[in-house]
């Protein structure tokens, strides 16, 4: 069987930790079960720790005495500093080999969490946070690497991409409940300290069954990687800072223009570096560039969306806080029925299919949404629609990795994980940001969220169109290539 003989190979990498015992065509099931583990803790650990933040707000600001802008840069200078170290982190990775970077990032994660845990005074807890998410960029972008190396067919690559999609599904659905009840049992440090378990697994298992990719020597390109994260933090703290401090606000347009500038000196010195960051080949590849689009509208729906709707649910309907975190729960956990389907179904659709297919649906449910949503509509009307558009959208999260990862090839697969997961989170900066804003325009809630629902719509509908033709273009003009 072919998942049962290229587990042991992998193994015997020069740079993989020994076996404990020989393996065995029956031992290989179990090894490739660990090794999907061993890549998923990481990923469970950093959902886990965002999700939970969530609800953690009014105990932070109570034990540390933090003020509304203290809060904010506690639970969003993570999220700054995780989509800007990305790309350097594949470089590091395509560098340094991508099971060490993975080490790394899980190691500074999990110290970082205990510093967080504790954390006597609001400045240290920033601290731990901000090296929380340098270590989340450290390893997600490696862990899809390595879990695509570890599982190279196309019908074992489906499957397990769903399955680690649905395990990190549901660690991002049960979250809030999580931190509900570690807070109020345990108080705020327990919401750091559960991550200390998954990291302490993740470093023994991964160093254990996962096999190593060798890094190849090469420049990392320093001052691309700099530029790069001066537009990407620029533009972090404009959108991050633009809805509470307001858009005409001297420091949020300082921000956004050396987000632009160095954005501009970025493409620029990409365009005549001789090591560039992103390589040509992959910047003129189509299929990438389609998957990349799709990641960032993807993004700006899944998650600009939840976070009105969270507000939407308590202040036009009157749920407390805990009645709207178990009214989004339906809605949410469905993300890894969505992902299971994709094993089962993905690969006899492929890649391209599957993504455009589940996007439409998703485009259509949230344009059904914004037609009827009124306040006489019913609790379970929105959360039957909203169930069933976000199963297309679990089914679209797996998929779209795998168009990317096949498009990138196994020699630019770091770097082209770390591209689609900072396009992913500028996705989600922009998207709570825009969606933000349309709350702020007045006109009541329940234009606001038909507003919102429309754009929300318009984004996957897009998402759709991009898969749809961008992951076709490429084959056709190789099918004429060679006749």
């Amino acid at each position: 069987m072919v998942t049962a003989s290229r587990a042991p190979r992998a193994s015997r990498s020069r740079t993989a930790a020994p076996d404990p015992a020989p393996a065995s065509a029956p031992a290989a099931p179990r090894r490739q079960g660990l090794q999907l583990l061993a890549l998923a803790l990481g990923f469970v650990m950093a959902v886990l720790d965002t999700t939970i933040m969530n609800v953690a707000g009014p105990s932070l600001r109570g034990g540390l005495h933090l003020s509304l802008s203290g809060l904010t840069w506690v639970i969003s200078g993570y999220i700054l500093v995780f989509a800007s170290l990305l790309l350097l982190a594949g470089s590091l990775a395509g560098r340094y080999g991508a099971r060490r970077t993975y080490l790394a990032g899980l190691a500074l994660f999990t110290a970082a969490s205990l510093l967080c845990a504790a954390a006597p005074t609001a400045g240290v807890l920033l601290a731990g946070r901000l090296l929380q998410g340098a270590g989340a960029a450290l390893f997600m972008p490696s862990s899809l690497t390595l879990l695509l190396a570890a599982f190279p067919g196309t019908r074992e690559r489906a499957r397990v991409l769903g399955l680690w999609s649905a395990i990190v599904s549901t660690a991002a659905g049960l979250g809030p409940a999580l931190g509900g009840v570690l807070v109020d049992a345990s108080g705020w440090r327990s919401i750091f300290l559960i991550n200390l378990p998954f990291g302490i697994a993740g470093l023994v298992l991964a160093r254990r069954v996962v096999a190593d990719l060798p890094g190849r020597p090469a420049a990392l390109g320093v001052g691309g990687h700099a530029l790069g994260l001066l537009a990407l933090a620029g533009l972090s703290y404009g959108l991050i800072q633009g809805p509470e401090r307001g858009w005409t606000d001297d420091g949020v347009l300082g921000a956004l223009a050396l987000a632009v500038l160095g954005g501009a000196a970025f493409a620029l010195r990409e365009r005549r570096a001789e090591e560039r960051i992103l390589p040509a080949a992959l910047l003129a590849n189509s299929r990438f560039r389609a998957a990349s689009l799709v990641g960032f509208l993807f993004n700006f729906a899944a998650y600009g969306t939840p976070f009105v709707l969270g507000l939407f649910f308590q202040q036009a309907r009157g749920a407390s806080p805990m009645e709207a975190g178990l009214e989004l729960l339906p809605t949410q956990i469905v993300w890894p029925l969505g992902n299971i389907l994709y094993t089962r179904y993905g690969r006899r659709l492929g890649d391209r299919a599957a993504l455009a297919g589940s996007l439409v649906v998703a485009a259509a449910g949230m344009l059904v949404l914004a037609l009827t949503v009124s306040p006489g509509t019913p609790y379970w009307v929105l959360a039957v629609v909203l169930g069933v558009l976000n199963t297309a959208v679990g089914v679209a999260s797996p998929a779209m990795t795998g168009a990317l990862m096949d498009a990138a090839g196994a020699e630019h697969a770091p770097i082209a994980g770390a591209a689609l997961n900072a396009n992913r989170q500028i996705g989600s900066l922009v998207g709570v940001a825009v969606m933000s804003a349309v709350v702020a325009g007045g006109g009541g809630w329940y234009t606001a969220v038909a507003v919102v629902l429309a754009v929300a719509a318009a984004a996957y509908g897009g998402g759709a169109l991009a898969a749809g033709l961008g992951l076709r273009a490429r084959r056709e003009r190789a099918r004429t290539a060679f006749g």
